[in-house]
């Protein structure tokens, strides 16, 4: 069920040649009614509106949950506009931070929401994720290696670990690796006898890890 319009909060500063156009787009949600508020702030004038958010540059966009950095079309600014009404798009949410190297903010909405693990995870599954965003994801798995917060994430490891594709079950083993249970442990020695070569070296160097 849809949810009301969602808020959003843009910063700007003078001189930037993107905020003028983001501005009027935004303005043209709040009209439709798509978005049910927007807040500007001039970064110059309140700083510290940036330095709660962690960012130093503008134009920076957030609607709903979404923070987006930078020069947004009209289709991006209403995509995301349709995410938040409908509590949809965090797996797209994710590839977009990985794709613009934030894999820090992936991090941090996975230790709010440890959940959101299966949405990341099932990335991994699509054909057409870029190798910056797969490349992300180890990055965040492996500074969750050790956090209880990974066991989470062991039964959706353990379906992926089934794929019949190599690269994804290479991927599996690793992490399964990073989660340092012993409930790993049965399916990763089953993978060192898998087919491909790298699956079971990956498999093997997983199971030294959890010892």
């Amino acid at each position: 069920m849809a949810r009301s319009a969602p808020d959003a909060l843009l910063l700007i500063a003078p001189g930037c040649t993107h905020c003028p156009s983001v501005l009027q787009e935004l303005s043209a949600l709040v009209k439709e009614g798509k978005l049910g508020r927007l807040e500007v702030v001039n970064i110059v004038e309140h700083p510290e509106v940036a330095q709660q958010v962690g960012t130093r540059s503008v134009p920076w966009t957030r609607i709903g949950p979404f923070e987006l950095e930078g020069n947004q079309s009209q289709g991006e600014l209403e995509r995301w506009t349709g995410h938040a009404a409908n509590d949809t798009g965090v797996a797209d949410y994710f590839s977009h931070l990985l794709e613009t190297q934030r894999p820090h903010r992936v991090t941090e909405m996975v230790h709010a929401e440890p959940q959101q693990l299966d949405s990341l995870l099932a990335l991994l599954e699509s054909e057409e994720l870029p190798m910056a965003a797969r490349i992300g994801i180890g990055v965040v798995m492996e500074e969750l290696q050790g956090e209880p917060i990974l066991l989470h994430s062991l039964p959706t490891l353990l379906r992926l670990s089934e794929s019949q594709h190599a690269s994804l079950r290479a991927d599996a083993a690793h992490y399964l690796g990073l989660c340092g249970t012993n409930a790993a442990r049965p399916r990763l020695q089953e993978l060192l006898d898998d087919e491909h070569p790298d699956v079971r070296e990956i498999a093997a160097d997983s199971l030294q890890e959890i010892d």
